[in-house]
C-alpha cells in the first residue's frame, strides 16, 4: 500500500516575517521584542530570529521588502493590463489602480497589515524604509504617477508634484485606517465593508490631484 506523501512544513523564515508584520503593525517596531516575534510563529527557540535573519533589523528589511514586492508585481501586471486597453484615460483611473493594487489579495497578514506597517514606519524610521526599498519595488508606484502628470500636463510642475505628495499621504494614511478599522472584530464597519467605498476613496484621491480654484 503506498503511503501518503508527507506534508510540507511552513517555512520557519516566512513564519517569522508573518508574526513579524502582524505584531509591528499592531505595536510598532521598537514595541515588539524578538522573543515576541519567535514566539508568534510558533517558534520555541527564541534565537530563532538572529539564526534566521542575523538581527532584528534585518528582520524588518526582509518584512519590508517582502510586502513591496508583493505591491509592486500585482501592480506592474494590473498597468500592463490597463495600458493594453489603452488607459488610464482619467486620474481616476490612476487612483483607483492605486487602491486596488495595494489591497494584496494574497493571505493574511500580508492583505490585512502591511499598510498600517507602512505608515507606521516612515512615520518612526523613514531613513530604514528607504534603504530597505532602496528604489527597487516601486516601479509600478513610479509608472502610476508618469500616467498622472501626463493627465496633469496643463498644471504647474511644482503644483503637480505637491498634489502627487498630497495624494501619496492621504492613500498611505486612509489604506491604514482601514486595516485598522478592520482588525476591530468586536464591531461592524458598514462603511469599511461596503464594496462602494473603495471607489470613493479613489475618487477622493484623483480630486486631490485634479485641484480646484485657488484660494483668494
Amino acid at each position: 500500500m503506498a503511503s501518503s506523501a508527507p506534508v510540507p512544513r511552513a517555512d520557519p523564515a516566512e513564519m517569522l516575517k508573518e508574526a513579524a508584520l502582524r505584531l509591528f503593525a499592531e505595536h510598532g517596531i521598537d514595541g515588539v521584542t524578538v522573543r515576541q516575534i519567535a514566539e508568534g510563529a510558533g517558534q520555541k527557540n527564541h534565537a530563532a530570529v538572529g539564526y534566521h535573519f542575523g538581527s532584528k533589523e534585518a528582520l524588518v528589511r526582509a518584512v519590508i521588502v517582502h510586502g513591496a514586492r508583493l505591491i509592486d508585481d500585482l501592480r506592474n501586471r494590473m498597468l500592463d493590463d490597463l495600458e493594453a486597453r489603452s488607459g488610464p484615460a482619467r486620474l481616476f483611473d490612476v487612483t483607483d489602480l492605486l487602491v486596488r493594487s495595494s489591497l494584496l489579495p494574497s493571505d493574511p497578514p500580508w492583505s490585512d497589515c502591511y499598510n498600517r506597517f507602512v505608515v507606521m514606519i516612515q512615520l518612526s524610521n523613514r531613513r530604514l524604509f528607504m534603504d530597505a526599498v532602496d528604489g527597487q519595488w516601486n516601479s509600478g508606484y513610479q509608472r502610476c504617477l508618469d500616467h498622472a502628470r501626463r493627465l496633469m500636463a496643463d498644471v504647474a510642475p511644482t503644483l503637480v508634484n505637491q498634489r502627487l505628495l498630497f495624494m501619496g499621504a492621504a492613500l498611505g494614511g486612509i489604506l491604514s485606517a482601514r486595516e485598522s478599522e478592520l482588525a476591530d472584530t468586536s464591531r461592524p464597519h458598514p462603511t469599511w465593508t461596503d464594496p462602494a467605498t473603495l471607489a470613493r476613496v479613489a475618487q477622493a484621491l484623483a480630486a486631490i490631484l485634479e485641484g480646484g480654484p485657488a484660494p483668494d
